[in-house]
């Protein structure tokens, strides 16, 4: 899985948001807030990790368990995937 090549993450003051550029502002309209941790799990997905590296991402750097990492990852793509981000 890997986020597509026209959306890219930018950290504004203390906020991340995913922005739409070259063909995909045509398309997608509008930004996306991320906190910490979306931004975290979007820049493994620039890289092309596949959910279980996600989950395994999220339990290496933050103290939560795997049932609650492997919940907050499947919301989270499922997410993008809805929004037409990831391909």
């Amino acid at each position: 899985m890997k986020i597509k090549e026209n959306f890219i993450l930018r950290k504004i003051s203390d906020s991340f948001v995913v922005v739409p550029v070259g063909d995909a502002v045509v398309d997608f309209s509008g930004l996306i807030n991320l906190n910490e941790t979306g931004a975290f799990l979007f820049e493994r997905l620039q890289q092309g990790a596949e959910e279980t590296d996600l989950v395994n991402a999220l339990l290496s750097e933050y103290d939560v368990t795997k049932e609650c990492a492997q919940n907050d990852v499947k919301v989270f793509v499922n997410k993008l995937k809805d929004a037409g981000i990831v391909e």
